[in-house]
């Protein structure tokens, strides 16, 4: 079983308590409005998988591929958009508004994300070199990265050779970080530890390749599309 994760918001960290008053930094994720508006076929597509959007935008916003594939799904464009591969007892309608209460607290979920852009950064800081010495000869030059290239072959700096250069602003994922809990009024998520990326960042919750998991809701916690409540409402 590969249940489709989610796309969240990362609102930033604060401090929570369990019942036995342990104090845990947790990292407080939105699902908002994410809602699936696609699917992927093994006929058609040749792989399964929910194709989900989050945060709404207007249809001048978002490029014309974007807009003519909602059109054609029948859904708003979204700003954001993610497919999550999953196994075939695990999709998802198309209209289903996702919420928090598809994760448990207590199990283990792998995150990603967008780091933080730090710029250009020297080989100490972006590679943890330890410098050259103090004294013993060596003259503005405590920081500096040495020596990278070759002698005679091949004659040239090897490509991958740590160096100076552009540091974060890159997709890191961090696995195996725990489930505190969920708000589903207020339909967040809160995630044990630090996630990567600054705050209003999107974050991508997937249940953790590495652990098992049992008694999870199969697909989500929510089955009805959104159009069946909208047409009962209207009646």
């Amino acid at each position: 079983m590969k249940r489709s994760g989610l796309i969240t918001t990362k609102m930033g960290m604060t401090r929570l308590y369990d019942d036995t008053g342990v104090a845990h930094a947790v990292t407080v994720l939105s699902v908002g409005d994410c809602a699936v508006i696609g699917n992927r076929t093994m006929d058609k597509n040749g792989y399964v998988a929910n194709v989900l959007g989050i945060r709404e935008a207007k249809a001048k916003h978002v490029a014309k591929p974007q807009k003519v594939a909602a059109e054609k799904a029948g859904v708003r464009p979204y700003r954001k958009i993610v497919e999550f591969r999953v196994s075939d007892d695990c999709v998802i309608p198309v209209g289903t508004m996702l919420n928090a209460s598809h994760f448990m607290a207590g199990q283990f979920v792998d995150v990603q994300a967008t780091s933080k852009g730090k710029g250009f950064q020297g080989a100490m800081k972006r590679h943890n070199f330890g410098g050259k010495e103090a004294t013993h000869g060596v003259l503005k030059a405590h920081r500096s990265l040495g020596g990278t290239g070759m002698r005679e072959w091949p004659g040239r700096v090897l490509k991958g050779k740590k160096m100076s250069g552009q540091m974060g602003n890159e997709t890191v994922t961090v696995q195996n970080l725990k489930v505190f809990g969920v708000d589903e009024a207020e339909n967040l998520v809160f995630v044990e530890g630090a996630v990567p990326g600054c705050n209003g960042t999107f974050v991508l919750i997937t249940d953790a390749v590495k652990k098992e998991h049992k008694d999870l809701p199969v697909p989500t916690s929510v089955k009805e599309p959104t159009e069946t409540k909208s047409e009962s409402v209207a009646e």
